[in-house]
């Protein structure tokens, strides 16, 4: 119960903001979800500047 209750007091001001402007982090996610897919195509890359510069030059 204590977990929990450590989880709500770090997060109020989160929880809050949906039910006062009915706005989430849902864009930050999916973004999230994209480099995610973008790097699982890419393992094993050992040219760590090139795979920044070619998600730069995809996502931004």
């Amino acid at each position: 119960m204590n977990i929990l209750l450590n989880t709500i007091t770090f997060n109020y001001q989160s929880i809050l903001n949906y039910f006062d402007n009915r706005s989430t982090n849902a864009s930050a996610e999916s973004f999230n979800t994209k480099i995610n897919a973008f790097r699982s195509q890419f393992r094993g890359v050992r040219n760590i500047d090139f795979f920044l510069f070619r998600l730069f030059n995809l996502f931004a």
